[in-house]
């Protein structure tokens, strides 16, 4: 299975990153005739003040984002996992951290709703509070390709082992991270983590990322890493981005998967420890 994942650099603008996520996905299907694109965190809107994130949020189905890779999908027979977008949330304040899957009929197979929401201080002081704006999903999704069992995280899920051993169990195949990593974290965390995701759990990992700087509500610009990258289940970087604008294609073989697996019986050998007792030591 051939996967394509755009990186992108979008702002509080959603016309202009519509029309720039489309094209970039135009020239992945023109260059390399992937069977699934993938978009970044964020891909219809980043920055802005919280208000105007609220303004922003769209309808899930039938919004101007949706609609775009909706008939994207269909018109060129491609299967998009559309990052995530800004979710409207009928009656509520917040809103949702949304991705959203079509099949190359552009039929929607299922949305996966960000649980772990980032709310930091980062070592330079910069304060991120997604809660204060994001409510938390509270289901998982996995969906099938070309024989690959596929399950959804968002960003922030990265750091939170207890998501993929839960999906894992499943028996999932790629998991497919769309982000929009800090520069200060990515440089220090993001291969880590991606890679150790891939090794831990013996699966193909995709990381599609924002790159490039947006305009933050305290007014100062905020930079994002980049560096999307896709790791095979021995935790090898098969395809690597740097930090601008690009479209990153890897194909995963399921012989690999397979491989590694064989090498290391991880599965045969996972025990649920989640009524084992614990005994402290005074």
């Amino acid at each position: 299975m051939k996967i394509a994942l755009i990186q992108m650099n979008s702002q509080p603008d959603r016309d202009r990153n519509v029309k720039t996520a489309e094209a970039l996905m135009e020239q992945a299907v023109a260059r390399e005739h992937p069977d699934l694109i993938v978009l970044p965190e964020h891909f219809d809107w980043t920055g802005g003040t919280p208000n105007e994130k609220r303004r922003a949020a769209d309808d899930v189905p039938g919004g101007e984002a949706y609609a775009m890779v909706q008939a994207f999908a269909a018109r060129h027979r491609v299967w998009v996992h559309a990052g995530s977008l800004l979710e409207r949330n009928p009656g509520l304040k917040r809103i949702y951290n949304t991705t959203v899957v079509f099949d190359s009929d552009g039929r929607e197979v299922g949305v996966y709703r960000k649980i772990h929401l980032f709310d930091i201080t980062a070592p330079d002081g910069k304060v991120y509070a997604e809660s204060a704006t994001v409510a938390t999903g509270d289901q998982l999704l996995i969906y099938e390709l070309k024989g690959f069992r596929i399950a959804c995280a968002i960003c922030y899920d990265l750091r939170f082992s207890g998501l993929f051993n839960r999906l894992s169990a499943e028996g999932v195949d790629l998991f497919i991270l769309p982000a929009a990593f800090t520069e200060q974290t990515g440089k220090d965390h993001w291969e880590v983590l991606c890679r150790a995701r891939a090794i831990e759990f013996q699966v193909y990992f995709a990381a599609c990322g924002q790159c490039g700087t947006y305009p933050a509500p305290d007014g100062e610009e905020r930079r994002t890493y980049g560096h999307s990258m896709v790791c095979d289940p021995w935790g090898d970087v098969v395809a690597r981005a740097g930090g601008d604008v690009t479209v990153l294609t890897a194909s995963l073989d399921a012989a690999r998967l397979m491989e590694v697996r064989q090498w290391i019986p991880m599965q045969d050998h996972r025990r649920d420890l989640g009524r084992a007792d614990v005994r402290v030591a005074r």
